[in-house]
């Protein structure tokens, strides 16, 4: 607090009167009333006394020892930028004392409660002055309200006017001075009580009218703040000015004659320009489609309650910029495929650097504010080819299979319940016997049917669980076609693991959380662990190598450093793929329609989604230095099992 002095002065009221039932007598003397008042004010010190012993049903106010408001939860970029708030019913950010401007602290006393550090929770002159203010006006406009009354209230009891509401409040006042020291009441009550448009508590307040912390506001701004209180909607500055400037110069005035400021600092807080923040309580966030998968995770892990009302802060894996850059070429992408007669499409994205698995871009759709559905979390769709070298890797992990292991694209059929399954190319042709790397090379089909029949598609299922891969999946044969449902991040974790030759960390989008103290409440510093066999991961990445090369499916995804990946086209061409991979970024891109149409006929992989996955690169890459991926021969290969 200031070193000012505080007079035994009684500001000016609008609160309710302890004593209703006296309302309707408006015709007593004034000498009358005075003896009235000192009267009152002697059965109210010595009655609520004895009151509070017999008040035996109300809350137990030592609970607020272990209290913990609802605060807001704070999400942020990789580098600290805030990228949207979440809150349930209020709006909040719990602060200490000492990080609350000394002159918002005397505003809000100087309006409130002048006598607050001498009083024991009533005050009874105060009392004794409203009943003379409401009985001369014939209705209920003062009242004896103390910080610590208020703070009751706000906590424990109900709104509803009536007297033994008011003599509750009095009672739990006096018991709660027993109990906390005064700079701790105020703390609470400055972070509990509400200044409009949903904000509570004075730091989010100060954000939100004044674009700064509340230790940084001046005199003129905090006895503005201070005049909200009582109607804050009513005098907001965001809609009446003209009404706030009153009621703030009302605050100064009242300042002034306590001798807390001084005459030549109410003139000048009076003629201070006031310069508004903006409404922060119901803002868009900055990335929606990040902040909606983070704001998911933390529901899952912590409940709902924690995420609107426990006021974490949650620092993401995401920078903002680059983000935006992925959603521009999304959205750039979509027209250009709607030129090209993919009609209705929607695309996702999905980024992850497989050095630590944390998400780097996250685009779940074309257009959050048409469609808030996040395709790259949510949506189960079939990865058709891309699902291939999940089975190519587990075959080379057996060490019976090589790159160069050959391989018959010849015809074959399968048991399926009770009648048969033959296995068709894309192209409905046959090429004969052929390496492994070609087979992939050109998603050929019935090559990649035999190995995973050969190997067991159980081990195609372990490998997969292994990846990340989480959707429902059955050891069926037409498994290795992909005929199943994957999300866009599941892919680009699953290829991330690959892509760094078997180590893994859980793929994540949170790299810290805490509550609004800086305790750790989840800390997702990577803990890699080897998940896979190298050799047979690099072996993999070195097949996927073949896809872009000249002569694979993919050539238009080429960005002219080293890079892997695998095109993915399902029957019908309801969803196209390409999925791929340099040392330092993974990305997934998926292209399909919400209603499972087919997009276009002839839409692949390879010719649509390719140089989506190939612009995205570039930009992501820029400036990054050129790397390549290791050699299968660096490590070990897998004895034969």
């Amino acid at each position: 607090m200031s070193s000012r002095t505080f007079e035994h002065n009684q500001p000016e009221r609008q609160n309710l009167s302890v004593f209703e039932f006296v309302k309707g007598v408006g015709q007593v003397t004034g000498g009358t009333l005075l003896a009235l008042a000192m009267l009152t004010s002697s059965i109210v010190a010595g009655g609520l006394v004895g009151l509070a012993i017999s008040f035996r049903n109300l809350p137990d106010v030592r609970q607020l020892r272990s209290f913990v408001p609802t605060e807001t939860t704070h999400i942020y970029d990789v580098k600290g930028k805030l990228l949207t708030s979440i809150h349930g019913e209020a709006n909040r950010e719990v602060v200490p004392l000492e990080k609350i401007s000394p002159h918002l602290k005397r505003a809000v006393l100087a309006m409130e409660d002048d006598h607050f550090y001498q009083h024991h929770g009533i005050n009874p002159a105060g009392v004794g002055r409203a009943l003379v203010v409401n009985l001369r006006g014939g209705e209920v406009s003062q009242g004896g309200s103390t910080i610590t009354m208020q703070l009751v209230k706000n906590l424990f009891l109900n709104r509803r006017r009536q007297f033994e509401r008011k003599i509750a409040e009095a009672v739990l006042a006096i018991r709660l001075e027993q109990i906390f020291k005064k700079n701790q009441i105020l703390e609470m009550y400055l972070n509990q009580v509400y200044w409009g448009h949903n904000n509570y508590g004075a730091q989010t307040a100060a954000r939100s009218y004044f674009n700064k912390t509340a230790d940084k506001l001046t005199l003129a701004e905090a006895a503005m703040m201070a005049s909200l209180i009582q109607a804050p909607e009513r005098y907001s500055p965001f809609g009446n000015m003209k009404g706030a400037k009153e009621q703030q110069e009302i605050v100064l005035g009242r300042m002034l004659k306590l001798n807390w400021i001084t005459p030549e600092e109410y003139e000048e807080a009076v003629k201070q320009e006031i310069k508004l923040g903006k409404i922060q309580s119901f803002r868009r966030s900055n990335l929606p489609y990040v902040t909606n998968a983070v704001s998911q995770e933390l529901a899952k892990k912590f409940g709902r309650d924690a995420l609107l009302k426990g006021g974490m802060r949650v620092q993401t894996t995401v920078d903002i910029n680059f983000q935006k850059m992925a959603e521009k070429t999304v959205s750039k992408w979509h027209s250009r495929l709607l030129r090209r007669g993919l009609y209705k499409n929607q695309i996702a994205l999905a980024a992850v650097d497989p050095r630590t698995h944390f998400v780097k871009a996250l685009v779940g759709g074309v257009n959050y504010k048409t469609s808030e559905f996040n395709r790259a979390t949510q949506a189960l769709r079939q990865p058709g080819s891309s699902f291939k070298p999940f089975v190519y890797y587990t075959a080379f992990a057996t060490g019976k299979y090589t790159p160069s292991t050959t391989v018959y694209d010849t015809p074959v059929r399968y048991r399926d319940g009770r009648g048969w399954y033959y296995p068709r190319n894309y192209d409905n042709s046959f090429a004969g016997p052929m390496p492994i790397r070609k087979a992939l090379a050109l998603s050929r089909n019935v090559p990649v049917i035999k190995v995973g029949k050969a190997i067991g598609m159980n081990k195609v299922v372990e490998t997969s669980r292994t990846l990340g891969i989480m959707s429902p999946m059955s050891p069926v044969t037409s498994l290795p076609l992909g005929a199943i449902g994957v999300t866009p991040l599941e892919m680009a974790g699953a290829y991330a693991t690959l892509a760094n030759y078997g180590w893994q960390s859980p793929t994540t989008i949170m790299l810290r959380v805490t509550d609004s103290s800086g305790n750790v409440l989840l800390d997702n510093t990577p803990k890699p662990q080897l998940v896979l066999d190298p050799w047979a991961a690099a072996s993999t990445i070195d097949i996927m190598r073949s896809v872009i090369a000249p002569g694979g499916t993919a050539p238009n995804a080429a960005i002219g450093r080293p890079a892997a990946g695998k095109t993915g086209t399902t029957s019908s061409e309801k969803d196209i793929w390409f999925v791929g991979t340099v040392p330092q970024l993974t990305t997934a891109v998926w292209v399909g329609r919400d209603d499972n149409r087919t997009l276009s006929r002839g839409a692949t992989g390879g010719g649509m989604v390719a140089p989506v996955w190939r612009d995205f690169m570039i930009q992501a890459l820029k400036g990054k230095p050129v790397e390549n991926f290791k050699s299968p021969s660096k490590f070990p290969r897998p004895k034969s099992r």
